[in-house]
């Protein structure tokens, strides 16, 4: 019970800050440019703070693709994985709404901000693999406690270098269906995504294994 509320709170406090701050940099701002700055700032800076609060309770997974990879490393079991994912849609459609209710905006959205072309796929395969490869290939190497800044600088850094703005998650890809703000997906679109987010996955996945794999030296 204990991992499933800090799944479910941490992807919350995840989406609320991706969404929050998408609203609030359209109230600051109308120059483009800074509000993906003030999104992808908000977002790092919460990643990086929900990753130390709760990696030693669940993981600190927040995320469906990697809680399905902890359970092909049989560090969960398949209970446990359907829990960690029903809890990470649930919490990130419920920042999402928190997030809408926050700014005055109708609470309950469904977005129709397009996002398609396969420049964008190839940017979740990309963003994605590399969120997977810096997770694990740090925890081969005996480096764990460097998995916040890590995961905060990629992200941060994926915003500007994707074309996709580095979305890498198929349970906030979700909640983000569910507002009309800067930081919204339409339902199709939102679908398209998730398959290229787990190929990402898997990629990324493979690269940490064949990149660690042992060496006969003999």
């Amino acid at each position: 019970m204990q991992k499933m509320l800090a799944e479910f709170v941490g992807t919350l406090i995840l989406a609320l800050a991706v969404v929050g701050s998408g609203s609030m940099a359209q109230l600051l701002t109308q120059d483009v440019g800074l509000q993906l700055v003030i999104n992808a700032a908000a977002t790092a800076g919460v990643l990086w703070l929900i990753i130390n609060l709760f990696a030693p309770i669940s993981g600190a997974h927040f995320n469906p693709v990697v809680s399905a990879l902890a359970r092909y490393r049989r560090e969960l079991t398949s209970a446990q994985l359907l829990q960690f994912i029903v809890a990470q849609i649930v919490g990130a459609i419920s920042g999402t709404l928190l997030a809408n209710a926050l700014f005055h905006r109708e609470f309950f959205q469904i977005s129709e901000f397009a996002r398609t072309g396969w420049n964008l796929h190839l940017s979740e395969i990309i963003a994605t693999a590399g969120l997977i490869f810096l997770i694990f290939h740090l925890i081969e190497i005996g480096k764990e406690e460097k998995i916040p800044v890590a995961v905060a600088a990629w992200i941060f850094s994926a915003y500007f270098f994707t074309s996709s703005t580095s979305f890498a998650n198929p349970a906030i890809t979700i909640g983000r269906i569910h507002t009309e703000s800067f930081s919204g997906i339409a339902p199709a679109s939102a679908l398209a995504f998730i398959p290229f987010q787990i190929i990402g996955a898997i990629l990324g996945y493979a690269l940490y294994k064949i990149i660690n794999q042992k060496v006969d030296k003999k």
